[in-house]
Order: C-alpha cells, then sequence, then structure tokens
C-alpha cells in the first residue's frame, strides 16, 4: 500500500484492508463503526477482523443514507448509543461509508467526551479524495457544515478494489472533487482527467488527489490560508446543493461552472470552457433547471465565508493558481446566471 500523510493521519491508498485493519494502540479498546446502508457489509467486515486480529470489541451504529446523517439530532442518537456502548477516551469511532458518514463520524469523534479516535473507511470515490481526508468534520444547521470542528483521523484505509466496482453516479461524484483538486493544485490531474474522463487510472486519481490535499493541509490545518483554496466550486455548490436534491459532488460540478465565470469575469481566467467540457463528458451538470433561485441567493447571504467586504470565494487565475477574493452582488450574479439561476 502506498501512504501519505496529512497533518500526522496515514493515509493508506492500496487493494484490499490493512492488516491489522485498525491502527495497533496499547491495551484493550472498544470501537463504534459508524456506517450506513450501503456500507454495512464493509463495516461488518471491519468489525469481523478487528474481533479476530485483536480482540476488540465493535458495535455497528447504523445512520440514515446521505446528508440526512448530518444532523444533530442524528449526532445526538449516535451519544446515546456510545453511551450504552460505554464508549471511554481510549476508544474509536471509527467512519465506514460516504462523506456524510466520514463528516458526522468525525464529529462525533472530536466532541464525544472532548475527542476520541476517530478512523476512516471511506467506500465512495468523493469520500476517498475529499470528505474523508484533512480533518474537517461537521453537521448541517440553516446551511452545509455550519457547525462542525477540525478533527483528524489517525488513519484513513481507501480501498481501490471498492472503489473500482462502484457505480457509475457515484464514480462521477467523486471525479468532481478529483477535477477541482486537479484546478487548484495539480494541472497534471486535470490534464488526465480532460483527456480520460470516467476512465481515468483510478489509483492515480486518487493518490495525486490526497497528494495535493496533504500538501495544502500540511501547510494551513485551521484554514487561515492557503487551505481555502480547496473550497474552489464549493461557494455556490453548497448553496445549489442545501436547495435541491443534487448530490453534493454534482452541485459542486455546478458551482465550478459558476466560479470558472466568475473567475474569467475577475481575474481574466481563460479556461471556463475547457472546465465546463471536462465535467460535461463525466456527465456531471454544468446548470440546474427548475431551482428555486431566491432560495440559494439567501443561502449565499447567509454563507460563513461572507465578510463586510462581501462572499469570500475560491476563485482561479489560470489553472493551479486559484486565490481567495472578495466578490461583490454583481460577480455573484453572473457566476448564478452560467449556471441558469
Amino acid at each position: 500500500m502506498e501512504r501519505v500523510t496529512v497533518a500526522g493521519c496515514e493515509v493508506l491508498v492500496g487493494r484490499g484492508l490493512p492488516v491489522p485493519v485498525l491502527p495497533a494502540r496499547e491495551g484493550r479498546r472498544r470501537v463504534a463503526i459508524l456506517t450506513q446502508p450501503a456500507a454495512t457489509p464493509r463495516a461488518l467486515e471491519v468489525a469481523r477482523l478487528a474481533r479476530v486480529e485483536s480482540d476488540i470489541e465493535c458495535e455497528v451504529i447504523g445512520l440514515p443514507d446521505r446528508e440526512e446523517a448530518k444532523t444533530l439530532e442524528v449526532a445526538a442518537s449516535v451519544y446515546e448509543a456510545l453511551a450504552r456502548f460505554g464508549l471511554a477516551r481510549p476508544d474509536t469511532v471509527a467512519g465506514v461509508g460516504g462523506g456524510s458518514v466520514t463528516d458526522l463520524a468525525g464529529f462525533v469523534a472530536g466532541t464525544w467526551l472532548r475527542g476520541v479516535e476517530a478512523v476512516h473507511f471511506p467506500t465512495t470515490l468523493l469520500g476517498a479524495v475529499d470528505a474523508a481526508i484533512g480533518g474537517k468534520t461537521g453537521v448541517n444547521l440553516a446551511g452545509k457544515n455550519l457547525v462542525g470542528v477540525i478533527w483528524h483521523p489517525t488513519r484513513v484505509t481507501i480501498d481501490i478494489d471498492l472503489l473500482e466496482a462502484l457505480p457509475i453516479p457515484l464514480l462521477r461524484e467523486g471525479m468532481a472533487e478529483a477535477l477541482k483538486t486537479g484546478l487548484v493544485g495539480d494541472p497534471g490531474l486535470c490534464e488526465a482527467l480532460v483527456a480520460h474522463g470516467l476512465d481515468a487510472e483510478l489509483e492515480e486519481v486518487v493518490l495525486r488527489s490526497v497528494r495535493v490535499k496533504a500538501g495544502i493541509v500540511d501547510e494551513d490545518e485551521a484554514e487561515k490560508g492557503v487551505r481555502a483554496h480547496l473550497n474552489f466550486g464549493h461557494t455556490i455548490g453548497h448553496a445549489v446543493e442545501y436547495a435541491s436534491s443534487l448530490s453534493h459532488g454534482e452541485s459542486v460540478s455546478v458551482g465550478m461552472v459558476a466560479a470558472a465565470e466568475v473567475s474569467r469575469h475577475a481575474l481574466g481566467f481563460r479556461d471556463t470552457d475547457m472546465v465546463r467540457s471536462a465535467l460535461a463528458s463525466m456527465e456531471l451538470p454544468t446548470h440546474v433547471d427548475g431551482l428555486d433561485a431566491a432560495r440559494v441567493r439567501d443561502l449565499l447571504r447567509h454563507d460563513k465565508k461572507r465578510d463586510e467586504h462581501g462572499l469570500r470565494m475560491v476563485l482561479l487565475r489560470e489553472v493551479g493558481v486559484p486565490v481567495v477574493e472578495s466578490v461583490g452582488a454583481e460577480e455573484i450574479e453572473i457566476g448564478l446566471a452560467a449556471v441558469g439561476l
């Protein structure tokens, strides 16, 4: 397996589960495994291996699907389950599933008993290249991820065999985040995705994405500067996601088109058509139809990245050269118009 370190977290990228399946620890411990229906078989396999290899007591806790899992109510139900299980400070919370699972599992781990160990086993490409890595956790409350903490897992295990078996919609969703990573930090990855789309070699896509994120997070763990570059496409994308039935990856796809258009207008970015065509080639949406535009605008007015100068938005001078700029209402409207809002 290839190993990449992100802020002290060991990210393993390979085929199959590692041995041991959990990071080695002194003494006995319990592990609470948070998962969703589609990832339950992998969660049960993690629990079986943990019991066989290390005689670890495991409890599997089911969550609702996708963003339905990311609420304070669900978090409260998990805390109650942890209390019944007797999860203590030497113990571990494991997230097995997509990005919503690792977001909630990390949030619960970072807040239960003021912090216990987290480990993640992402089962979607989006989780593997983005959500499970970097320590950002959160739940939704009147907006996307408005309640959360930065809490790094000790290990993230990414199984390429599992990702290669994903249905096409989940593959597309993760490729949106991978393309974002290329646009802000790896022009070579961007070129590979433009050339090959969904047929790009998955292990290379994951490793390159993880390495870009590792470099940025290690430089700016608390998002005081360059880490914000990883939010390219997410400002308008999060508002679209919260106001629609689109998935996270689909919403970020729309958001990247909007951000590219704002970048063209504000900074002279010349590759807007490339961004749009790359996303379209992977059958990702580049505009939205029938969405309540007023709802999207209201969410943007309450975005946590707004300050007295406007809405702080990640833009591109060119591929691989992102900047954070405060944009005004006119520029936001240019971006919204580019995606049909």
